[in-house]
């Protein structure tokens, strides 16, 4: 039995290692937190959470509608590479789910409370419900190839830089992969777990440009795969192909500015009928008299609609270019 004096100073000993332990835990967490917040891409943010590497690999194909091995899930290819290639995560029959009640959702309302006719609220459906996450994850698509175009000739300048220090290739894209942020850095990061876990360098980056849909990836593959049958001199072959995408992007840059007044004159041609047409329901009402119950009407209307979006489709055309 302890007497009262030592319970004493077992008490104190116990509530100081009770407060070292907690400042301890206290300072782990942190520490964790800002390893997560610190990690410059989301695999890096994965792995940090101590989740062992093939499974990150797993869970990171998996949400972008992969199987575990890279490749596509749905029977539609062009569809799960769309859904792929915008970089959109999660599970894809949730996200299309989604889209199909609020549609459901708005067409019912509409068709309730505003008196929609039935077809029109079956439009309604049919435009938020399939068009709408297709417009989505094709905005989405472009704005992250437009991103990973930005990003690869720095990374292929590591890669180079990484090479003539006398690292192998899966070492310097393993570097890329930790230096750099999303897309690109993860994006690297799933071609060197492919490449550790026993898929050839070849096979990664064709998946690396399957996955992202970039066109200079593709020549990043056939580059490779040339070097690998042919030999040649590998930091040669891609300082020149981060030369080529940076004037292909000035060339790009120098387009779009010289096309500006092109899109901004499209955009006021085809939105000014219909602001005219609010305005003039909002400060006169009356302007149009009984037009609206003549049975041409709509026909008409239907008429210069599409003839209004051939006008755009053709103004469209001309201010975009393929590279």
């Amino acid at each position: 039995m302890l007497t009262g004096q030592a319970l004493i100073y077992f008490i104190y000993v116990v509530a100081a290692a009770s407060v070292i332990l907690a400042g301890e835990a206290l300072y782990l967490s942190l520490a964790n937190r800002r390893s997560h917040l610190v990690a410059v891409n989301r695999r890096l943010r994965r792995l940090a959470g101590e989740v062992p590497a093939e499974q990150a690999l797993q869970n990171l194909l998996r949400e972008r509608g992969l199987t575990d091995s890279g490749d596509f899930v749905f029977g539609l290819v062009w569809l799960n590479k769309l859904y792929t290639q915008s970089g959109v995560t999660g599970n894809p029959l949730t996200f299309a789910f989604s889209f199909l009640l609020a549609g459901l959702a708005m067409a019912l309302l509409l068709w309730s409370l505003v008196g929609l006719a039935a077809p029109g609220a079956v439009i309604i459906f049919l435009l938020v419900g399939f068009t709408m996450p297709l417009i989505v994850l094709r905005r989405a698509r472009g704005k992250r190839i437009l991103k990973f175009a930005k990003q690869l000739p720095d990374a292929l300048d590591m890669i180079v830089r990484s090479l003539r220090a006398g690292h192998p290739v899966s070492v310097a894209i393993g570097l890329v992969a930790r230096e750099m942020p999303d897309p690109l850095g993860t994006e690297f990061g799933i071609v060197a777990d492919e490449v550790t876990f026993g898929l050839s360098m070849e096979q990664a980056v064709r998946k690396l440009s399957e996955r992202v849909g970039f066109e200079g990836l593709h020549l990043l593959a056939v580059s490779l795969s040339i070097q690998a049958k042919t030999g040649g001199n590998l930091t040669e072959i891609l300082s020149n192909l981060s030369s080529v995408l940076r004037e292909r992007q000035k060339l790009r840059m120098k387009i779009r500015a010289l096309s500006a007044e092109g899109r901004v004159s499209a955009w006021i041609i085809s939105l000014f009928p219909i602001v005219m047409f609010l305005i003039l329901q909002l400060a006169a009402p009356s302007y149009y008299g009984k037009v609206w119950g003549n049975p041409v009407i709509l026909p008409i209307f239907l008429i210069f609609g599409i003839w209004a979006l051939l006008g755009d489709l053709i103004m469209y055309r001309m201010v975009t270019f393929d590279f």
